[in-house]
């Protein structure tokens, strides 16, 4: 595993960080806009953003005084692919115990 998987998986163990992805992926933030949304202070949300932006699941852009934070697709796909190989594995076993369990009820 990558270190930027592993930034980005940290990063989705937290809900407020799971939360601040299902916002922006309604919408592109600032951290004021986000921070309207939980009940911390900016400099706790920032934080979170920071630990976001390190897993690589947002993208930040300044637009004159501004930072805005806006969810990364492709830093996403990164980490459901990791999951699509479990994913096969996970199918192919429940394939075969399913097999086996009918063939003993038979």
């Amino acid at each position: 595993m990558t270190e930027a998987e592993q930034m980005g998986f940290r990063a989705l163990a937290d809900p407020t960080r799971r939360n601040i992805l299902r916002l922006l992926a309604d919408a592109d933030m600032t951290i004021g806009e986000v921070a309207e949304n939980f009940d911390m202070t900016r400099a706790a949300v920032k934080k979170h953003l920071s630990i976001l932006s390190a897993g690589d699941l947002i993208t930040v852009q300044t637009h004159g005084r501004s930072r805005v934070n806006a969810l990364n697709p492709d830093g996403l796909r990164q980490l459901f692919d990791w999951f699509s190989y479990f994913d096969a594995f996970w199918d192919v076993r429940l394939t075969k115990l399913k097999s086996e369990i009918e063939k003993d009820l038979q």
